[in-house]
């Protein structure tokens, strides 16, 4: 049987190392850099179900999108979806600049992993990764806040790829879907 093939759709390369390491015993992926119109919603499931239907009917083949956002209690859930553009326009710096003398540093990360082949309907699968922001930035690993927060008072900023793919939102938002997969293709 030929190896199955899917395609990621995502500008960014750490997402994309992210999912490769966890799909590369079971099937074979491929960046595709491409835009698209993203809808603007508060859930980030409808987001990213949006986006996949978009990219499968654009491409003609099956794939993958994965919408997340960093969701800080003490800042009722901000930046949230809105978390790219934050992060282009504030920046770690200034999301610390917001907590400072902050007490509550409770947040969490979640991803959904949008689904669709072409003429189908899209599937998500939703993965969260409670986590504390830092005090200040630290680490050069990862991307985007991944040095101002921290997991189990460890700094993701420090995390290997391997280490974080163990207990990342994206991991688990990933794992549900590689499951729910190989399961459709066995059928």
């Amino acid at each position: 049987m030929e190896r199955p093939k899917l395609y990621f759709v995502t500008t960014n390369a750490g997402k994309f190392r992210e999912a490769e390491h966890l799909f590369k015993e079971n099937f074979d992926v491929e960046q595709v850099n491409m835009p698209y119109p993203e809808l603007q919603d508060n859930d980030l499931g409808k987001i990213a179900a949006y986006g996949a239907k978009y990219c499968a009917e654009e491409l003609k083949k099956p794939v993958m999108v994965e919408d997340s956002g960093l969701f800080i209690d003490a800042l009722n859930g901000f930046p949230g979806p809105y978390s790219s553009y934050v992060q282009k326009t504030v920046g770690n710096k200034g999301i610390l600049k917001l907590m400072e003398g902050v007490e509550n540093r409770k947040a969490q990360y979640r991803s959904y992993l949008g689904y669709c082949e072409p003429g189908g309907e899209p599937v998500t699968f939703e993965g969260i990764w409670h986590v504390d922001v830092s005090f200040e930035e630290e680490g050069t690993m990862g991307f985007g806040y991944d040095p101002i927060t921290n997991y189990r008072k460890y700094p993701i900023g420090e995390m290997e790829v391997e280490q974080k793919n163990e207990v990342s939102h994206r991991r688990r938002a990933l794992l549900g879907f590689r499951e729910w997969y190989l399961e459709k293709i066995k059928q």
